[in-house]
């Protein structure tokens, strides 16, 4: 049985895309569950708007997140000489023909062909006039004028086309430069690819490709075409939704294995189990339990998930995954001396790496801002409660969460106050809002100077 090859083609003409993630993500499952290789090649013949910049972004954000190729990565740009002598291939076999078609001539033939209620598509005039190689020519493939090609879809099942339906592709625009489809065919063979995993935007690109692949003698393939991802509101996931790169959900501290389970999610499920890993997709996934309908991206599903993954780390590891959001915002996590309890204690005040940062900073740092709606709410006009506390809070002697507890709770029994009405304006007091550890453990996680004089800022800011 031949090996199972899969592979990954982007082009380099922006970041990485996490629709692209996925297409990944799948292929380099696939891979592994048959013990085959994941290949990637970039399909860089747009030489315009592809950059090695964005080739450097694809590549390492691949591998940062866990999705590297078995072998190296190819480039078409470097591959032109293979294309055109497939493309000679072709003429001498009799299966292409050059069309030396005017732009003004084909719209003319389109336009006609439209007025009839007919779908436009090349004729084929130049089918049989042998023309030969010039400036004005391009190479044209010899599509079958009858039957029908079947494509064998592990998503879809079988996806039927009619040849009649499909014209006479160009291989070689007139510059002698290959187009995609040619390239595509030939790169797929020469890296022994058995199975190809992408978009459904490239149904209808398939059986032109079978085409090629059977003028030229190439074994066939197997494909799945995967759902397109979606926003919530049912169309193409894009800006208007949310964050569409993958370093930008990287750069706000959502975890890789937590981005990878997401978009396996996207199209594929399984049971009620949620939370995976990439071992754990090796395992159980299913190519043929993709469904076909879009696949709808909700980043309140990520936010999930990230929690659920980030818990399920060891606290040296998230210490290790949240430094470098503390160290961006100039805090030095050694410099406090609970560092393992503050870290634990808060490690789940926000959904994501940089949102937690955030809330630690004002235990390194002053508070220089107060939530306003906050101190309405539960404070008003009135200091009296923050005076109160101040005063008990200062004549404790040993400084410890119990204590500190066993004080709050004594003041809430005596004056008969509800546990949000005492509790939430030293919250504001010690960190600007109320999301913070159970009071007792966010008071003595600072010194009792340092929490005495905040609450004393804030009294007289009241």
């Amino acid at each position: 049985m031949k090996k199972v090859v899969t592979r990954f083609a982007p082009s380099p003409t922006g970041t990485l895309h996490i629709g692209g993630v996925r297409t990944a993500l799948f292929n380099y499952v696939y891979a592994k569950q048959n013990n085959g290789l994941f290949l990637i090649r970039i399909e860089d013949t747009d030489r315009e708007r592809s950059t090695k910049e964005f080739e450097k972004n694809i590549l390492d954000s691949l591998h940062s997140i866990g999705l590297s190729p078995d072998l190296e990565p190819i480039n078409q740009s470097e591959r032109n000489d293979v294309y055109i002598a497939a493309a000679q291939k072709l003429i001498d076999s009799n299966q292409a023909y050059y069309c030396d078609c005017s732009v003004e001539e084909l719209d003319q033939m389109r336009a006609e062909q439209q007025s009839k209620g007919l779908k436009p598509q090349y004729d084929g005039r130049s089918r049989n006039k042998n023309l030969s190689k010039s400036e004005k020519t391009v190479l044209r493939l010899k599509t079958p004028l009858d039957g029908e090609v079947v494509v064998k879809d592990h998503v879809r099942g079988d996806i039927v086309f009619n040849n009649s339906e499909l014209d006479d592709l160009i291989i070689l625009r007139s510059d002698g430069s290959p187009t995609y489809h040619l390239c595509n065919v030939i790169d797929d063979y020469e890296q022994g690819v058995t199975t190809v995993i992408r978009g459904e935007d490239h149904i209808s690109n398939t059986p032109r490709q079978i085409h090629i692949q059977n003028a030229l003698g190439y074994p066939e393939l197997e494909y799945a075409h995967l759902p397109l991802v979606l926003g919530t509101d049912k169309k193409r996931l894009s800006k208007r939704h949310a964050a569409t790169s993958l370093q930008e959900y990287k750069e706000l501290g959502y975890l890789d294995s937590a981005i990878l389970n997401t978009l396996a999610r996207l199209g594929w499920s399984r049971g009620e189990k949620e939370v995976f890993y990439l071992e754990d997709l090796i395992k159980e996934f299913n190519i043929n339990d993709v469904q076909k309908a879009g696949a709808i991206f909700d980043i309140t599903k990520l936010d999930f998930l990230n929690s659920q993954h980030m818990a399920n780390l060891e606290l040296e590891e998230f210490i290790h995954h949240i430094k470098p959001f503390l160290e961006s915002k100039k805090i030095d996590i050694n410099t406090h001396p609970k560092k393992e309890i503050l870290i634990d204690s808060m490690r789940s005040s926000a959904n994501n790496l940089e949102g937690i940062a955030s809330n630690l900073i004002c235990y390194f740092q002053d508070v220089t801002e107060y939530n306003q709606k906050a101190i309405d709410k539960f404070i008003g006009s009135s200091s009296e409660i923050l005076i109160d506390l101040r005063d008990k809070l200062n004549s404790v002697q040993k400084w410890d969460e119990a204590n500190i507890d066993n004080i709050l709770s004594s003041y809430r029994d005596e004056k008969g106050l509800s546990v949000p009405k005492v509790n939430q304006p030293l919250r504001i007091a010690l960190t600007g809002s109320t999301n913070s550890p159970s009071l007792g453990m966010t008071l003595s996680l600072f010194k009792k100077e340092e929490a005495i004089t905040r609450i004393e800022k804030l009294i007289n800011l009241i």
